[in-house]
This record gives C-alpha cells, structure tokens and sequence, in this order.
C-alpha cells in the first residue's frame, strides 16, 4: 500500500474544498482495508468515498482512507426480480445507467444523484418519490475496531427520511463495503406522482413512460435546477425539508396562507426549506466565494475558492434567518466535518 502526506483532498469532495490529509491511503480491496484498519502508526482514522455529502471546514490530521472498491455482480435472479451485489466505490449515478441497460428497474427516480454506493445507505439517498429503502436488500460494512464484516438488512439499517442507523449509533463505527439491491425485471412499480416529472414527461408526449423515459425525465428536471458539481462545487441539497408538528403548522400556514407544503401524516407536515430560504431572500445571493445557486436555494455553491468555513458560516446565517422569520429549524442534510 501507498501512504502519502500532506495531500489535497480538493478532488475528493465535491465542494472542491481545498483541505489537506495530513496522510491518504487508497483502498481498493477487502482484505487491503482490514491491513490498513490494523495500521497502529496511524491511530486517528478518517473515511472518505465519493465526497458528495460532507463539508470539510478544516484540514483532517489522520490517515484519510478513501475507499474504491469496484465489481457489480448478480446475487439472485428469478424471472420477475434481481438482486445486484455492488461494492462502495461505484459510482451511484453510473450504477443507475447500468441498471437500466439491464432493463431492471427501481433505480430510475434516483438517477443522477451525485456520490458512490457506499454512502447511499448511510443517507437513505431518495429523489421524487423513490428512497433507497425501498429497493434496499441489505450492506455488508466492515467494523473499525475488529475488520470484521457485518451484515445489516433493511430493519437494522432503521432508515428514516435522509437517515439511518450509520448516522446515528453506527455513525464511525464501520465502513460500507458493498449494497445488495432488489430490482425489478418487469411489471416495474412506475413513480411518476411527482409534478414536475410529469410535466416533462408531457412535454416530451410521453403517455406510457418506461423505465429509461422516466430517467431522463429526471435527469432534465436535476440538471434545469442543480449545477453540475464538476463545473460548480456543491454537495446538492444542503438542508433536509422540514418536517412541523400539526399545531406547527397550522400557525405557519396561517401567517404564510400561499405557502406549498406535504402532508406526511395526520400529525406531520412538511414544508419545503428552499421555499423558506427563497423567502429569507438568500437565492441567488453570493458571499465571496460562497453562496447560494441562483436556481435552487437549496444549494449551496463554492463559485471557486470558498473555504468549508465560509461555507458552513453561510448556512449557519441562513438557518437563524429562516428560525427568526418561520419560527422553524431547518438542518444540515450534508455532514458537516469540523
């Protein structure tokens, strides 16, 4: 194995955050990761994988693992479903695309997300209707201390809405080392409920969508309203939606009666946070190099040589605008590395 020092890690966030790994290890085996998990000269450890959902506000003193384990193969296979084994390092948009050259579905609203396998279910990563959860079979993760493999299935997983156990009471305890998904062959559970994936699928006059139409479908939509993390450093959606008690809510609308909102039970309501951060007044905005992309105020950019600081200082600014204006707290969806 080759360890570095004093590395850049620019190109392994999509931030473009120009901090430094005091030492880097690329990982690209089972048994490489557990060699270098055993390294007693480097006792402070740190993971990365695709850098799509972290702002790093500081340099990271400790040996940075970034982890590329390849290889997508078939589990088990009927004639109306498949279940895919593909390991951490893939790349989860280019693992969509493949699916749907298979002709599998379930992977179709998620097209276009940025980030690897690995790190999907630590988010439970979902877009216009579809979470991961919902095709999810299990992931193997390999335990920090021991190098063991361990085997989580959906229950264990105890995904909630952009969470899971592994950000929670798992969170540094292990490393994800490959997803197994269930995917359908035929007869596909179409999602198409979403607004703006059926005005584009009318507008291309699609009435019976496939698979590959309703990807494309949101592979416009994504690329109209979010910036291309190569051309323009983000992490897409900065904050969760929130979601508001009954009586919450019932305030809030009453104070902002053309406000859009979701309901997700009797009790739960959810309210967009780029409409709450529109009308703090912050879209479009830039603060030197950070700001918030003109398109979408979910977003937040780095226009070239923002830091995380100036990042993080920038969202801090925009949730006590949105909490003194609303009264409701929106939270980071990125993980924030301090």
């Amino acid at each position: 194995m080759n360890i570095e020092e004093n590395i850049s890690l620019k190109d392994y966030n999509t931030f473009g955050i120009d901090a430094k790994a005091r030492f880097f290890v690329e990982t690209t085996g089972l048994a490489q990761l557990q060699k270098v998990l055993e390294l007693k000269a480097y006792p402070k450890k740190f993971i990365i994988s695709g850098g799509s959902n972290m702002l790093l506000t500081t340099d990271i003193d400790a040996l940075v693992m970034h982890i590329n384990l390849k290889g997508i193969s078939v589990v088990e296979e009927s004639e109306d479903a498949v279940e895919i084994k593909a390991m951490a390092g893939e790349n989860w948009h280019e693992f969509v695309m493949w699916s749907l050259e298979q002709g599998y579905g379930g992977l179709e609203n998620l097209s276009l997300i940025p980030g690897n396998i690995g790190t999907a279910p630590i988010q439970n990563i979902g877009a216009y209707g579809v979470e991961l959860k919902d095709v999810f079979v299990s992931c193997a993760a390999m335990d920090v201390e021991t190098g063991e493999l361990v085997s989580f299935d959906k229950d264990t997983c105890n995904f909630g809405y952009r969470d899971s156990i592994f950000k929670n009471e798992a969170k540094n305890k292990y490393i994800i080392t490959s997803v197994n998904l269930r995917l359908t062959k035929n007869n596909h559970i179409l999602h198409t409920g979403y607004g703006a994936i059926e005005e584009e699928l009318k507008k291309n006059e699609i009435i019976y969508p496939t698979i590959r139409d309703i990807s494309n479908a949101v592979i416009a939509i994504r690329k109209s309203k979010l910036p291309d993390p190569k051309e323009l450093g983000n992490s897409g959606s900065f904050f969760k939606n929130p979601i508001i008690s009954k009586k919450a809510f019932d305030k809030f609308i009453k104070a902002n009666p053309t406000a859009p909102f979701y309901e997700v039970d009797a009790k739960n309501y959810k309210i967009p946070a780029g409409w709450l951060i529109e009308q703090c007044g912050f879209k479009g905005k830039r603060f030197g190099d950070a700001g918030v992309h003109e398109k979408q105020a979910l977003v937040l950019v780095n226009y070239g040589s923002a830091t995380g600081k100036e990042i993080l200082d920038l969202a801090v600014k925009i949730k006590e605008e949105v909490r003194n204006r609303f009264g409701i707290k929106i939270k980071a969806e990125v993980n924030i590395i301090k």
